[in-house]
């Protein structure tokens, strides 16, 4: 399918205040996020590459204990296995990338996480 809608795909629950829909490709997850200003994802780290790059808003991120205030235009890459953090210092639209595809996120697809 080389066109995707994602204003008509169902938006699956990442985290407590943080939603959106998602594609998978073959290789790669696709994914238009919404942060709920305040809300605040917790240290972690991945097998997945991942690219973020802010729309809306305003996101503290925290990378390799690097700190970056992200706005529209701004994008951080995060290395496969590099901790990170974010904090949306207001409510913030984002597009993620993955490297490998999140199998995790395609549960949460199949399960009742979506609204």
């Amino acid at each position: 399918m080389p066109f995707i809608d994602f204003n008509t795909r169902k938006k699956i629950i990442l985290f407590p205040g943080i939603s959106g829909p998602v594609y998978h490709s073959e290789q790669l997850t696709f994914g238009h996020f919404t942060l709920e200003e305040g809300v605040e994802l917790p240290a972690h780290s991945h097998v997945h590459e991942q690219w973020t790059h802010v729309i809306e808003g305003a996101i503290e991120f925290s990378l390799a204990g690097e700190k970056m205030l992200l706005t529209p235009g701004m994008a951080a890459f995060i290395p496969s296995n590099t901790i990170h953090s974010a904090k949306a210092i207001l409510l913030s639209k984002v597009i993620d990338c993955f490297m490998p595809v999140r199998e995790d996120f395609r549960e949460k697809e199949k399960v009742n996480e979506a609204i």
